[in-house]
């Protein structure tokens, strides 16, 4: 008693109390005895094998291990989640495309400067490079193409972005996935606990083909005047008193009902609480003697408990014909499982009749009426067995009992039913609307009764139309390429669609492909299997799928899916298994789908506002060096300060910009359309933003040596000359060096500067910087100027400490050259306000198409 099961292990000798806790492979809660003999062909539920990963909570065993490791139950649903964890994410994705994209860009000029000192300037200009500084050449091109600040930059930016998550309750296990979910489209949801608060009461009851309220049925069992329907209410009350699993904690005994601690599941709670009501259970339950009991499973959908009367006056309550001697099976569970087991139904005076199909259509109309309003219906049933109809060996306590029981199961007597009520949260209407209104498309996957579940769709906005289609409606002759292909900007165009977890298994590609262009679509009756053949249908069609899960038998399917969104009081195979934790409320996935969007948005800012500096404008001065024979606009030593220096913290400043207005009202991201770096984002940041930088930064170095005499036609094409031992132009060859020094001094300074005003033309991708002020209201972001006030102090170190002007080479700027750059920063910001407002105001054209 107490061990955890090490392997997966054969029972050959049980003691009669044993017990094992499988709540961690089964998610049920309720302890399940141990058997020598096989109960179910199902491994996962016969009580003969003692799986690993499981408790014993009671009583002792013998047994011989049959599997271990992998090989184990518990291993195989761990390999199975297992299978895709070296997938890529779809940020991975995008981040190696980038990096390809750069290669590919830096490889090719590379070796077009190569070819050209080659062929060129090695046969024209023998002494102006050498094959070492020609190598030298190349590889600046290489690494002035790469923004070497970037992989510092994703790395925070994600931690950012997980701790502010965090601070919502949500938990991120995998960072690269919180991008991810900002992609998603397709949104699989369970129903108990997550859209609804997971705290069912009885609302009603039903006897025959009469209903009553809860507080109807209080009214019945203590009326006076003898009611016809009270000996069936008392039936009722005697069923549901054995018939659960749940208790009243000790602690909280004497409370007035609603403020009593209950110890058990929300449905056996709810049913107790509906008998307590009625009358108290206490001297129920201490009457009989529980003998055998098979707890709720998602599988058969019933739970079954075989009691005996203590006393004869306990019995003769129960039925007139019962002695102490005597059995009572109870059963209750889903009523389209039950309705075959059972053959006779109990009349409102006790007698029993043939539970005929009129009957039976009497009992079916009610559940479907109480399915449409939302609510769960239990079917509650019994079966009387004299003690004679037990074998000899069939005895409590034996190997042989369970099984006698188990084959009881039938020819019940149909008692009543139920109606269990489990409300919405408060905030599940408004988490789907924002969903939708983020286009992504919200599906509710649940074990419910199609009904209910059609139901609590519509209460919560899953189901926005009174009809839905069902398999029916679906064509399964239709060929793949007429199927009309979903369109978010036209959802009306597709219904609503309910399906069984029977229906799926009727599904062919043809209607699966069909299925999937649906905007809304309930799965009810889907068993933990067909949540993963669902997850997998989904995402052969191009869809991004999050599934929400708890239970251990969800692990596949959260594993499965591009982001596994498991809850807080969640199994632990369920939280391995998933990409991100909910650890309050499920409302917090909208948190993390605006997080995901504005990761995504918040690097492609970073990336425009380093490819510009960090890219483009540390190219120009190794190409116009090379081709040109200029000197070189920019040290090597300069570049790596840009890239890893003053445009690092910047970027990071840009990390905490908050959402734009639009973020959660736009479609998706496309993975195969909307690419982090695309043509559109590489035009603004080489071809406009790039040129403006680079452009102002040559144009104030060549002014600076044209003050020195130094004039541009004889900088350009000088290639040798300019760094000749004996000087240039009668200038000394010591001064040539101070003075390229100070001029490539200043072309750093000058992309310092314009990068401020860079940073702050990225913050929004159409809205004015008027719109979104920097300094304050709602999109304020004072991180940005802590980071411009840094990387001044940076430029401050390198330009003016000694020991970088000596070893280094790097110089202090004349005063005048502080303040010009300042007004190139300003043109870089009026040009690309003038390009915010020209796509506001001309959304259709060429300009707009190409905004970034």
């Amino acid at each position: 008693m107490g061990n955890k099961i090490p392997a997966d292990c054969r029972l050959i000798q049980v003691s009669d109390d044993l017990r094992f806790d499988r709540s961690i492979l089964t998610g049920e809660s309720e302890a399940i005895a141990g058997s020598v003999e096989t109960t179910d062909p199902n491994f996962l539920e016969t009580h003969n094998i003692a799986m690993m990963g499981t408790h014993c909570v009671n009583g002792s065993a013998i047994g011989v291990v049959i599997a271990t490791g992998d090989n184990t139950m518990m291993g195989k649903i761990a390999r199975l989640s297992a299978t895709n964890s070296n997938q890529r994410t779809l940020l991975q994705v995008e981040i190696l495309r980038f990096v390809l994209i750069i290669a590919g860009l830096s490889i090719s000029v590379g070796i077009i400067c190569l070819i050209t000192w080659a062929a060129w300037l090695r046969v024209d200009y023998p002494g102006y490079l050498t094959l070492p500084n020609a190598l030298i050449d190349v590889i600046s091109v290489i690494v002035a193409f790469v923004p070497e600040g970037m992989p510092v930059a994703v790395t925070l930016c994600l931690t950012l972005i997980a701790n502010r998550m965090a601070k919502s309750n949500v938990l991120c296990k995998v960072l690269t996935t919180v991008e991810t979910l900002g992609s998603v489209n397709v949104i699989c949801c369970d129903k108990t606990g997550t859209i609804t608060c997971n705290k069912m009461f009885a609302s009603n009851a039903a006897i025959t083909d009469q209903e009553f309220t809860a507080r109807g049925c209080v009214d019945i069992a203590n009326d006076h005047s003898q009611s016809p329907y009270q000996y069936a209410v008392q039936q009722l009350h005697i069923a549901t008193s054995l018939c659960t699993n749940a208790t009243f904690d000790a602690s909280t005994i004497d409370y007035p009902v609603p403020q009593r601690k209950i110890n058990g599941d929300a449905t056996d709670s709810a049913v107790l609480v509906f008998a307590e009501n009625i009358k108290e259970t206490k001297d129920i339950r201490s009457e009989n003697e529980k003998i055998f009991e098979v707890p709720f499973n998602s599988k058969n959908k019933w739970m079954l408990t075989l009691s005996r009367p203590k006393s004869e006056l306990m019995a003769k309550s129960i039925d007139s014909e019962l002695t102490t001697n005597d059995y009572v099976l109870y059963t209750k569970g889903a009523p389209d499982v039950l309705f075959s087991r059972c053959s006779y139904i109990m009349l409102p005076d006790g007698s029993i009749d043939v539970f005929s199909e009129e009957r039976k259509q009497q009992i079916v109309k009610i559940q479907t009426k109480w399915a449409h309003e939302g609510k769960r219906v239990v079917a509650v049933t019994k079966r009387i067995i004299k003690h004679s109809e037990l074998a000899n060996n069939a005895t409590p306590g034996t190997n042989h009992f369970g099984k006698y029981v188990a084959d009881m199961n039938q020819s019940l007597t149909m008692i009543g039913l139920l109606a269990i009520v489990d409300p919405p949260r408060e905030e599940s209407a408004h988490t789907i609307d924002v969903c939708r209104r983020a286009g992504i498309r919200f599906y509710m996957v649940t074990g419910d009764f199609p009904a209910t579940a059609a139901a609590i769709a519509r209460q919560v906005g899953i189901f926005s139309r009174q009809t839905n289609d069902t398999v029916a409606d679906i064509d399964s002759a239709k060929e793949i390429k007429t199927v009309p292909q979903f369109d978010p900007d036209d959802p009306d165009n597709f219904g609503s669609l309910l399906l069984t977890g029977s229906d799926i298994q009727t599904l062919n590609d043809t209607m699966w492909e069909q299925v999937c262009q649906y905007q809304e679509i309930v799965f009810a009756r889907t068993s933990p299997e067909q949540k993963l053949f669902i997850v997998k249908e989904l995402k052969k069609r191009d869809n991004i799928v999050a599934m929400t899960g708890d239970g251990v038998n969800d692990a596949p399917s959260l594993k499965a899916a591009n982001v596994g969104v498991a809850m807080g009081g969640g199994s632990d195979v369920a939280i391995e298994a998933a990409d991100m934790v909910l650890l309050h409320k499920f409302s917090s996935i909208t948190v993390a789908i605006e997080n995901g969007r504005l990761v995504f948005d918040n690097l492609k800012k970073v990336i425009l506002y380093l490819l510009p500096a960090g890219s483009w404008s540390e190219l120009w001065p190794v190409l116009v060096n090379i081709f040109l024979g200029s000197p070189q606009t920019l040290s090597s030593f300069l570049m790596i300060v840009i890239c890893v220096l003053t445009d690092l913290l910047p970027s990071l400043a840009l990390m905490m910009e908050k959402s734009e207005a639009d973020l959660l009202t736009r479609k998706p991201r496309s993975p195969r359309k909307d690419r982090l770096v695309n043509l559109k984002l590489l035009t603004q940041a080489y071809l406009i933003t790039g040129i403006m930088e680079m452009v102002s930064s040559m144009i104030m170095f060549f002014i600076y040596l044209n003050e020195q005499g130094i004039p541009f036609n004889k900088v350009m094409l000088s290639f040798s000359l300019y760094n000749s031992p004996d000087g240039y132009m009668g200038i000394d060859a010591a001064t040539i060096t101070q003075i390229t020094n100070i001029g490539q001094s200043i072309y750093f300074f000058n992309l310092v500067v314009c990068q401020w005003f860079n940073a702050l033309s990225v913050r929004t991708r159409t809205r004015s910087i008027l719109q979104a002020n920097p300094l304050w209201g709602p999109n304020k972001n004072l991180y940005l100027f802590a980071a411009f006030c840094g990387s001044l102090c940076i430029a401050l170190i390198i330009l003016y400490v000694p020991v970088f002007n000596t070893v280094l080479g790097t110089s202090p700027i004349p005063v005048k050259y502080w303040f010009t750059p300042f007004g190139w920063g300003f043109a870089i910001l009026l040009v690309d306000e003038t390009r915010k407002l020209i796509v506001r105001s001309y959304p259709a054209s060429f300009i707009a198409r190409m905004a970034w």
